[in-house]
Formats: structure tokens, C-alpha cells, sequence
């Protein structure tokens, strides 16, 4: 667990050294330890670190490990990074401070319903597709501004834009991307940046990098959003 808390100091600083480089600065961009497959004795070493934000794939996953945690430590910020079924809205809104995954409009009448069964409302991010893959959900680019304005015409507030550059393409690409889109909507946050390419992520201003290979170290399994 030593080296959980070495591998988090050893990110962090490697975020500091890339806002410096990018003339930024460093508690502008925040890390997001993505802690999926990773069992709690993972998570607690993280937390004992003083890692507060963390990011889950599965709604199901994250109610076996969370809601524990989120009694204990009342800063904990979770976010969901992986797809958002219809039929999981439910236990998404009620757990999960920020969903990064908004993606279609049945999504966001069914959360805008929960929501206002719940009285709570977790930070919201649409995902985009930057490479147009048709294995990964998303908004396709062409299609973001459309999407974009049909959430604000709903009174939901879009903090955030995310993305998961295909594995085979220069990354750069798709931050500059998304970054475009989110200036042009006037959208305050990117998500974007895992462990293999984060700090190219800040080079083009992103404000969460999701991490999680380089902290908790291999899963049983590769899967994407690590």
C-alpha cells in the first residue's frame, strides 16, 4: 500500500511539471485516480495519500466499494466514467458527485427525472467521440453543439466535456478537439488524459486527467478509460 501512496506523489508531481511546462497551474488540473477492478484496501491506501476524487466504469462496481468510503471520508468525490445505462440512473444519481458520460437524450430526461425525485444533482460531462469509433459511446463531434444546446434547453448545466482518444491515434488530436468544442460552447472543464498520455492532456488544458495504472498499478484486465 507504500507504493500506491509513492505512485500517487510520483503523478502529481508529474502534473505539476507538465502545468509549469504548459503555463499553468498545478491545482488547476485535477487528478482523478480511477480505482475500477482495484479493491477498497486500494482505494483506502489512496485516501490515507490524501487522494480524494476517484473515478469508477460500472454503477454496480462502484456501490460494492463506495458508499462506505463516502460515509468516512465526507470529501470523496466519485465520478462515473464508463456508460450510463437508462436502467441505472437511479443508483448512479444517488451515489456518483459527477457522471462524465452523458451521451444521448433518453439519458438526460432520465436523469433530469431522477434528479428531481432525489433533490440531487451530480455534476454533469458529455462524452465525446472524438475518433468516431462505433465500438465507443460518445456524441459524435458533428453533433456536439446540437447535443450541447438540447441540455441547456432542459436547464441542465454542462460542466465538463470528456473523451477517450482511440488507442492506435495521436492523441494531441482529440484534446485540440474537444478543447474547440468546449470553447466555442463556452463549457469550463475537459476531461481528458490517461496514464499514457495526461500530460499531453494538460499541454492542451485539460482540467481532470483520469489515471489509473500509473497509481494502482495493473488490473486483470485492460479495459478502456484506465
Amino acid at each position: 500500500m507504500t507504493e500506491i501512496a509513492t505512485r500517487l506523489a510520483a503523478v502529481q508531481g508529474h502534473i505539476a511539471a507538465a502545468a509549469a511546462a504548459a503555463g499553468r497551474r498545478a491545482e488547476d488540473v485535477r487528478l482523478v485516480a480511477v480505482s475500477k477492478m482495484h479493491d477498497v484496501g486500494a482505494i483506502t491506501a489512496a485516501l490515507a495519500a490524501g487522494q480524494r476524487r476517484f473515478g469508477e466504469n460500472r454503477v454496480q462496481e462502484a456501490q460494492a466499494k463506495y458508499p462506505g468510503l463516502k460515509a468516512t471520508y465526507a470529501d470523496l468525490e466519485l465520478h462515473l466514467i464508463g456508460p450510463l445505462q437508462t436502467n441505472k440512473v437511479r443508483e448512479a444519481v444517488a451515489l456518483f458527485d459527477v457522471i462524465e458520460t452523458l451521451d444521448r437524450p433518453k439519458l438526460v430526461e432520465a436523469l433530469e427525472r431522477e434528479m428531481a425525485r432525489q433533490g440531487r444533482r451530480p455534476r454533469l460531462f458529455i462524452e465525446v467521440n472524438t475518433g468516431e469509433e462505433a465500438q465507443k459511446a460518445g456524441v459524435l463531434p458533428a453533433d456536439a453543439d446540437a447535443f450541447i444546446a438540447f441540455c441547456r434547453e432542459r436547464r441542465q448545466a454542462i460542466d465538463g466535456l470528456m473523451c477517450i482518444p482511440p488507442a492506435d491515434e495521436e492523441p494531441a488530436l482529440h484534446f485540440a478537439l474537444l478543447r474547440e468544442i468546449a470553447r466555442r460552447n463556452a463549457i469550463p472543464h475537459l476531461s481528458m488524459g490517461m496514464s499514457a498520455d495526461y500530460e499531453t492532456a494538460i499541454r492542451f488544458g485539460a482540467t481532470y486527467v483520469r489515471v489509473g495504472t500509473a497509481i494502482f498499478g495493473e488490473r486483470p484486465s485492460v479495459k478502456q478509460n484506465q
